[in-house]
């Protein structure tokens, strides 16, 4: 498993620990030293010793633990004590920022994303859909879009997204759900006004520039893999569908994936699309594409799924159980499932209760199911290690 590259420096990744808040079956499953005085304590960790470590920290962790740790929930409100409720009782790996959670302010969404925070030593994924543009839930973000750096030099993609991610991290959020890799050329296209290209080598080219501008800041995500644009239709409101075959999206719609996955991007986000001649089942549920994605083109992050919640969207009655699309989505592959639509309190916790009874079962295979919170783990630990759970980026200069 490759460690997340952050700020182009995966062998000098640093664990750290705020002794105050670390609990202590975690801190002896790491082996770091403690401070009584509850300062930061820093130490070198290679890749292998950064994996070694989130390994030990899933082993020993619970069942229901390790079934926790691979949910990302959302409620929406900016309700600082229900959000810290939320994350105490649910006991997840990470939520999802959408519009309600946005306060009018930097300082009042720091402190949302600080009540989100439960152990700064142990952070959530804290993710955000900032694509800016048509997709923006940070109302200051005045960088360009898509619909313009489609038409401009790869650089200013690159300095957009360093821009945007320098928001994004100083909003206390860790993971940037907004570079899309969608190939489209036909304006007329659900995706078009948010792809970054015409073409498969455009796309590329500027998508690879996001996720270097992005890397200092935040964790970037390539989404919607395989592709939106070569499947017409809107996946909010159905499950769009394509007959193209391997060979041809291997040399299209995959070149952006893969240019960006070779860059290394530490997120992958599997849309809920059907490219039949590969495998009828929408790629979010399809053991095949996640193999393609892992061993075709040589994926080691972390898999999401795009909301859970668009496949009930789509009134096929296969998909009417959410829990059943959380259990499936891990089975064939994915690491964090994500449920925005229809979400309520208690739908995290149904989730977690039915990972849990599906590993006991045998339908989910406990060893997917480490796997996967192993690849979670590595990225939460990868946050703390900047420090980042500690405290939002309060005194960071405003983005230019």
């Amino acid at each position: 498993m490759r460690t997340p590259q952050r700020a182009g420096a995966v062998a000098a990744l640093l664990v750290v620990v705020c002794a105050a808040l670390v609990p202590p079956a975690m801190a002896a499953e790491i082996d770091v030293p403690m401070a009584s005085s509850g300062t930061v304590s820093v130490i070198a960790a290679d890749e292998a010793g950064a994996v070694a470590e989130a390994k030990a920290a899933v082993s020993a962790m619970s069942l229901r633990e390790q079934a926790a740790s691979v949910v990302m929930g959302h409620i929406p409100t900016t309700d600082e004590a229900a959000l810290r409720a939320y994350m105490q009782e649910s006991g997840i790996g990470g939520f999802i920022l959408m519009g309600a959670n946005v306060p009018g302010d930097e300082d009042a969404l720091r402190a949302v994303t600080s009540a989100l925070t439960v152990n700064a030593a142990f952070p959530p994924l804290l993710a955000i859909d900032q694509e800016g543009g048509d997709v923006s839930r940070l109302p200051w973000d005045g960088f360009p879009s898509a619909r313009t750096l489609k038409d401009e030099p790869a650089s200013a993609a690159e300095s957009a997204f360093a821009g945007r991610g320098a928001l994004v991290r100083r909003a206390g959020v860790g993971v940037n759900f907004g570079i899309v890799a969608d190939v489209t050329s036909d304006p007329s296209s659900f995706i078009y006004r948010r792809a970054l290209g015409t073409g498969p080598e455009s796309s590329a080219e500027r998508v690879v520039a996001a996720v270097q501008g992005e890397r200092p800041y935040a964790l970037s995500t390539l989404k919607h893999f395989p592709g939106h644009g070569a499947a017409p239709g809107d996946s909010h409101a159905g499950i769009p569908s394509s007959g193209m075959s391997y060979d041809q999206w291997r040399a299209t719609d995959g070149i952006p994936f893969e240019g960006a996955i070779e860059a290394d991007a530490p997120l992958l986000m599997f849309g809920h699309l059907a490219y039949t001649a590969i495998d009828e089942t929408p790629a979010s549920l399809s053991a095949e594409w996640h193999r393609i994605a892992r061993e075709d083109l040589g994926f080691e992050g972390v898999v999401v799924t795009d909301d859970l919640g668009m496949l009930q969207s789509s009134g096929r009655p296969e998909y009417a159980d959410p829990v059943a699309n959380a259990v499936a989505a891990l089975v064939a592959g994915n690491d964090l499932v994500l449920t925005v639509v229809f979400s309520t309190p208690e739908t995290a916790s149904r989730t977690v209760d039915g990972i849990i009874a599906a590993v006991e079962s045998g339908a989910l295979p406990s060893e997917r199911l480490r796997e996967a919170s192993e690849r979670v783990t590595l990225l939460r630990l990868s946050i703390a290690a900047e420090g980042r759970g500690l405290l939002p980026c309060a005194e960071c200069a405003p983005a230019e």
